[in-house]
């Protein structure tokens, strides 16, 4: 119980001023598409030169933990994820707005975020010793698995096809290998130069989900097919509480994944979100109401997109190892003040720590005060007329594409998969599969090339890859995985056959 020793760090005026400041930024920088965490902590690293270790790193904990809260708000509003562990949320999240309930979306999406975060903060003060021991069991073959475990979710995420899905996805694994070969050197798919670095996540994102947006839009013409958001009632939070209360199936999913894969090094959050509302789609009664407009997917996406802040700070706090790319950013901002994070941390630099981890306990809390105090405000911006939305919408999306690397490469890439994407749409693909199988693609073919030299050394890879405790069981999460996947299409096939022969 040392860390209650130092919760009075945290209100000490100036800190406590930094983890507002932070919080509130946060928010608004998520709500920003293009600005993901990790670019926001980037951004607030300067401004932490001149203060004190733990007051600069209440300042970056405040804003890596609301930003990834805040790009909710974008996803439900206007289905623009603000980084890739709001893709989830957008799913459910966007189709509630469109009914008139972005609040009540909004509302959710800062509970279960509030909730999952806060479980996440605690495991990393309670369990950091047995977690960090834990993170240093995968190897280079076991997040291979977990990123071949993502995969499985490609086929039955946001489709109406499982078939189309899988071909969504195996379109994102090709896009995430056009660049040059880290191994080999090796030019692949390199039609134009703005080509030549690749295709970053973020221009990406915006592109495959927001031009497709901008385009429906502006096909309406002048029409005015605004969204009439509702005025919230003072009940609304209320019941927005009970909803949540009521779904501890989904928050529970949501929050047990989220910690398990922010804790693996290497995998990060941005497939936190999108395992969790897959699993909690495969154990609802409720499958079908999934994608359009069901409470349960936000709930599970976003406890599970803050539940993975804490423990991707375990293996950063006491191994070193970032957990996550945010976590990198801030391993900067550790060093920057001349603290080495390792198992000697906490004795070293106890009051820096604990001051640290309890400022993220209770920035949890002001996300939630402040999140949902704006929801009602933001809900409104459904409201806009549509050409005024599509101009705005395509202007974030510009300044957010450019904003990455300052490059008009990004933004001519976000252009085009956009387009792509609007057409795809047209045939029943879905863009979010597309997304994911881009964000696993370099993951899984790093850890395999790795891997592969690795075991070439040993017994070699079939060996490698396919022996041991850890490496059994995430195979068999991974058939599993695709057999319930099949299992499921198969059965709402025929249900669907059925109903279409009793008509």
């Amino acid at each position: 119980m040392e860390f209650l020793g130092y919760f009075g760090g945290v209100f000490e005026p100036i800190s406590f001023l930094l983890l507002l400041g932070g919080t509130i930024g946060g928010l608004i920088l998520g709500a920003t598409p293009g600005l993901s965490p990790t670019m926001a902590v980037a951004l607030l690293i300067p401004f932490t030169f001149h203060l004190q270790p733990a007051q600069g790193l209440i300042l970056l904990g405040a804003a890596y933990t609301s930003t990834v809260a805040g790009g909710a708000v974008s996803a439900i509003l206007l289905k623009i994820p603000g980084a890739p562990a709001n893709i989830a949320t957008s799913l459910d999240g966007n189709a509630m707005a469109k009914r008139g309930e972005g609040a009540r979306a909004l509302h959710l999406s800062f509970l279960a975020s509030g909730v999952g975060g806060v479980i996440g903060v605690l495991l990393l003060i309670f369990m950091t010793p047995i977690l960090a021991q834990w993170a240093l069991a995968f190897s280079y073959s076991h997040l291979f698995w977990m990123a071949i475990l993502g995969v499985t979710v490609i086929g039955s995420l946001d489709s109406k096809s499982f078939v189309k899905g899988l071909l969504s996805g195996c379109i994102g694994l090709w896009l995430s290998m056009i660049g040059f070969d880290d191994n080999l050197g090796a030019q692949r798919f390199i039609f134009v130069d703005a080509l030549a670095g690749g295709i970053h996540i973020i221009p990406a994102l915006i592109g495959l989900f927001a031009i497709p947006q901008v385009m429906e839009m502006f096909s309406k013409g002048r029409e005015n097919a605004a969204i009439e958001a509702l005025d919230v009632p003072k009940q609304s939070l209320i019941a927005s509480i009970r909803e949540l209360s009521r779904s501890i199936r989904s928050l529970s999913i949501g929050t047990i994944f989220g910690s398990i894969i922010g804790i693996i090094p290497g995998v990060g959050g941005q497939i936190a979100g999108l395992v969790a509302y897959d699993q909690a789609r495969k154990f609802s009664p409720h499958k079908d109401k999934f994608g359009k407009g069901h409470p349960e997917g936000i709930i599970a996406a976003e406890s599970a997109n803050n539940a993975m802040v804490g423990p991707s700070l375990v293996p950063l706090l006491t191994l070193s190892i970032p957990g996550s790319p945010t976590a990198a950013v801030l391993l900067g901002g550790l060093i920057i003040h001349g603290i080495f994070p390792g198992s000697d941390l906490f004795d070293n630099h106890p009051r820096v720590a604990w001051t640290f981890i309890n400022s993220m306990l209770i920035g949890q809390i002001l996300m939630v005060v402040f999140g949902i105090y704006t929801a009602t405000w933001a809900a409104r911006i459904a409201r806009a007329p549509v050409p005024i939305m599509a101009a705005a919408v395509m202007v974030l999306a510009t300044f957010g594409s450019y904003s990455v690397q300052q490059s008009m490469g990004d933004v001519y890439i976000m252009l085009g998969l956009g387009v792509g994407m609007f057409f795809l749409e047209k045939f029943g693909f879905s863009a979010a599969p597309l997304v994911l199988g881009l964000i696993l693609g370099p993951i899984a073919e790093s850890n395999f090339t790795t891997g592969s030299l690795i075991a070439q050394a040993q017994d070699g890879p079939l060996i490698y890859f396919m022996t041991g405790p850890l490496n059994m069981f995430l195979i068999f999460l991974v058939l599993a995985s695709i057999g319930y996947s099949f299992w499921s299409n198969m059965l709402h096939n025929r249900a669907a056959g059925k109903a279409g022969a009793g008509s």
